[in-house]
């Protein structure tokens, strides 16, 4: 079949694209920035790229008229506090419009359980959404999910920043809303199960796990399976504000998700709907279970998509191309090189940068500046990395964003997306036998100016001590 993703390079885009591949389908992605799209290039000459925003006017004849069956896996909860429905409605319409240009029989979307009387702002605009698009020239099938268990996952990243950093915690009164969890795993074979049957067209399904916990009960049984105890204490006082900050502090998430995230955890998720499972006889896993799994992949170094990678995560929606030729005028700089014997080992030096490796050179210097970041509204230091040794354009990269990582060429060129006075990149580049490590800063002003200055003597150690311990390597005596 040929079949269109929408949302290809999101968390579950990632995850699904590489089994429709296996499955033998033709695949045509939809991206809003294909720089950004992080693949490996094996899978990327497999399928055709197309960079579609669907919150801007349709382009006729953009998508290919022979698409069979297309994935709805867009979504704006992160984008915005305020008009993420309408942005979700406006997508939606468009797609439909998209859709009309072709010959498809099936689309196939990805929603949220919507069984409650009163919903969250975000399930009610997925409800919306899905409403949309049953007014679509095609079958509609619909995978109404709770929250999603697994490795990148922005409730399993949540879940275990809170655990791992909080032995105890005081904790707002809806941990203990009751919500139905599922495994990573089981929301990609229900993807693929639904497409082409027709049993399942024009049709909505609740799909979850077998557990039904509260928020608390997950954390609980979080730290079981982590061998360790934590203990959870909750109060009625605090507000969705508060419970926002305390998100947004205490775990690696935005602060407009962390808004959202709060709003939708007072309603309960729980499913009243099995006969997808019974249809596709399919078994799903428990929480503990995907846990499990989920770190499986982690320790196997087998992440493949992290909530933390999108745009939304940090400072920007799209271009990362401008940035890409770093400014010779008007700018602040530190540059550094050093000789180095052995090239390709200071390349792999260069590409496990940052994450739980650090940054080769005091950092706790770095983790102070991204706890000030975080205390001032920026990203801070937790996004970390999806992998400990690959990276594509457009990945987070603790408190940077990728911009450029070509291991032929030997350069990786780094943006900042911490709250600054001014803009800044880091490259690091291999030319013969020399690495070459350039700090650049365009100030803002004044302000901009004072901020360089004031951090120069420790650029001095900072900068220095990094190129030494990245140029180190076992032939030169590390």
């Amino acid at each position: 079949m040929k079949i269109l993703l929408t949302g290809a390079n999101g968390y579950i885009g990632m995850r699904l694209l590489p089994q429709l591949l296996e499955d033998g389908h033709d695949v045509v992605c939809t991206v809003r920035d294909e720089s950004r799209f992080s693949v490996a290039p094996e899978i990327r000459s497999q399928i055709e790229v197309l960079e579609i925003d669907f919150l801007q006017e349709v382009i006729p004849k953009k998508i290919p008229k022979d698409i069979d069956a297309a994935y709805f896996l867009i979504h704006s909860m992160s984008a915005s506090t305020k008009d993420f429905s309408d942005m979700e409605a406006k997508t939606a319409r468009n797609f439909n419009k998209y859709m009309s240009q072709t010959l498809v029989k099936q689309v196939i979307y990805l929603s949220g359980i919507v069984n409650e009387d009163k919903l969250s702002r975000h399930l009610e605009s997925r409800k919306n959404v899905e409403n949309i698009l049953y007014k679509g020239p095609f079958a509609l099938t619909v995978l109404r999910a709770g929250i999603i268990v697994g490795s990148g996952s922005s409730s399993f990243e949540i879940i275990r920043d809170l655990c791992e950093k909080l032995p105890v915690m005081v904790t707002p009164k809806w941990v203990l809303t009751k919500t139905q969890p599922i495994a990573i795993r089981d929301i990609i074979i229900f993807l693929v199960g639904v497409l082409g049957n027709e049993e399942t067209y024009d049709d909505s399904f609740d799909i979850a796990g077998p557990d039904v916990l509260s928020y608390k009960d997950m954390l609980e049984q979080y730290a079981e399976v982590r061998g360790f105890k934590n203990y959870i204490f909750t109060v009625p006082v605090m507000t969705p504000k508060l419970s926002s900050y305390w998100l947004y502090f205490v775990t690696s998430t935005s602060y407009k998700l962390a808004m959202n995230l709060v709003d939708s955890m007072k309603i309960e998720v729980i499913a009243k709907d099995r006969r997808l499972q019974e249809l596709l006889n399919i078994r799903t896993h428990t929480y503990r279970e995907a846990i499990d799994l989920a770190f499986k992949k982690i320790e196997q170094n087998l992440v493949i998509s992290s909530w933390k990678d999108s745009m939304i995560s940090g400072r920007f929606r799209k271009g990362l191309e401008k940035y890409i030729q770093v400014p010779q005028y008007g700018v602040l700089t530190d540059k550094q090189k050093i000789a180095v014997d052995d090239p390709q080992e200071v390349l792999d030096n260069i590409w496990k940068i940052g994450g739980d490796n650090g940054w080769y050179y005091g950092n706790w210097l770095w983790k102070v500046r991204g706890f000030l970041d975080k205390l001032s509204g920026g990203v801070g230091l937790r996004r970390g990395r999806t992998h400990p040794d690959r990276m594509f354009a457009g990945d987070s990269l603790d408190f940077w964003r990728v911009l450029l990582a070509d291991r032929e060429a030997r350069r990786l060129l780094l943006f900042a997306e911490m709250k600054l006075p001014g803009e800044a990149w880091l490259e690091f580049k291999i030319e013969k036998n020399i690495l070459y490590q350039t700090a650049t800063f365009r100030p803002r002003g004044l302000k901009g100016r004072l901020y360089w200055y004031s951090l120069l003597p420790f650029h001095y150690f900072i900068f220095g001590g990094m190129i030494r311990n990245i140029a180190k390597t076992p032939t030169n005596g590390s």
